[in-house]
């Protein structure tokens, strides 16, 4: 049976490399369709109590959380903007906590961060570990991805060391669907 799998990039970059991460271990399922979810595509105003008291959830909002609702799982690939979340990924994750509390739905999770820096996003992969499981994430895997632009060339991963590492973490997350 077919699996939904939802992936996102952390990021509102229109070449965000966590999202071209994120949808490379998706492909990399074999029974699965992928719903590629862009922040970009999903209008909501900067989280406040007083926004939702007085507006209530924007359609964007309420769109993704439906997306969520319906996933199998999620492959998510975290950007890293000076050490914690983007703005664009905590603003959407703020509001999806508001309509359900376990975000994530004890879905199984392949958990990822990339960076054109020696580390890999490895300070909010960090955060994500440590916060998301209260939110409802069941974290098969995770994998900091280092030097993003020197690892990944042509839609490709060239450091065989990472491509295995990945590939097995993709086949427990595809074990755990």
């Amino acid at each position: 049976m077919t699996k939904n799998i939802v992936t996102i990039g952390g990021s509102s970059s229109k070449n965000s490399i966590n999202k071209i991460l994120a949808e490379y271990a998706g492909g990399l399922l074999k029974n699965a369709k992928l719903t590629k979810v862009d922040l970009n595509d999903f209008e909501m105003p900067l989280f406040s109590v007083d926004v939702e008291a007085e507006k209530g959830y924007s359609k964007g909002v309420l769109t993704l959380n439906e997306i969520f609702e319906n996933a199998d799982g999620f492959v998510i690939s975290l950007a890293e903007h000076n050490g914690a979340y983007s703005a664009a990924f905590k603003n959407a994750f703020d509001w999806l906590s508001r309509i359900e509390g376990k975000v994530w739905r004890n879905k199984p999770m392949l958990l990822l961060s990339t960076s054109p820096g020696i580390r890999g996003g490895k300070s909010v992969l960090e955060i994500a570990l440590g916060k998301f499981p209260y939110m409802g994430a069941n974290i098969i895997g995770s994998m900091s991805f280092p030097l993003f632009n020197e690892n990944f060339k042509e839609g490709e991963i060239v450091n065989s060391d990472l491509k295995e590492n990945l590939q097995n973490l993709v086949d427990e997350f595809e074990n755990a669907l």
